[in-house]
């Protein structure tokens, strides 16, 4: 005398989820007190100074400090885009863009060229105190951006989006009957 499991037993789980987003573009100063903004506003500062400090080296022209220049006023530039996107929620308005996604490939490889940028200049720092500062500065923005990339590989893998406010409902429901054979009484 078999017992079909699936009549049973019954479970259903319903997960849904709502996104709510602006359409206006406006200004919104609160995003720079917010963890991604703060480290959005240092790694510009950052960039900043690294370029400088690799521009005013003895050897400018030398294929270390080009390299160097590059990373840091690449990075300068897109970070600073991206700040100011954030700012006047230009990326909340284009949600169907995976901004997540764009900042944690572009944050893990900009980690990985300051980890070689900061590296190229930090051997020849004994020669200049200028490529040595840059190199400093290279490992703390190659260090910036890590973090920047963790935090966004965090929030893409649990389903965030970069702006605006997405609320994930799951309801389950189980239904179950005794299991334990029925005997008829004596």
């Amino acid at each position: 005398m078999a017992t079909d499991f699936s009549a049973t037993h019954t479970s259903t789980t319903v997960t849904s989820s709502t996104t709510k987003v602006s359409p206006i573009i406006r200004f919104d100063k609160s995003y720079i007190r917010t963890v991604p903004g703060i480290l959005k506003v240092v790694q510009v500062v950052i960039n900043l100074i690294g370029f400088i400090c690799a521009q005013v080296a003895l050897c400018s022209l030398c294929s270390e400090s080009n390299w160097f220049s590059f990373v840091s006023m690449t990075a300068f530039w897109v970070t600073l885009i991206l700040l100011i996107f954030y700012l006047f929620h230009v990326i909340e308005k284009t949600h169907i863009i995976p901004w997540l996604l764009v900042e944690l490939v572009y944050c893990g490889v900009w980690t990985i060229f300051y980890l070689i940028a900061a590296l190229v200049v930090s051997v020849n720092g004994r020669y200049d105190n200028a490529w040595a500062a840059a190199g400093f500065f290279g490992f703390v923005a190659m260090l910036l951006y890590g973090t920047d990339t963790f935090l966004k590989y965090k929030a893409w893998r649990t389903g965030e989006i970069a702006q605006g406010e997405r609320t994930v409902t799951v309801t389950t429901s189980q239904t179950t009957s005794p299991t334990s054979p029925t005997y008829p009484a004596y």
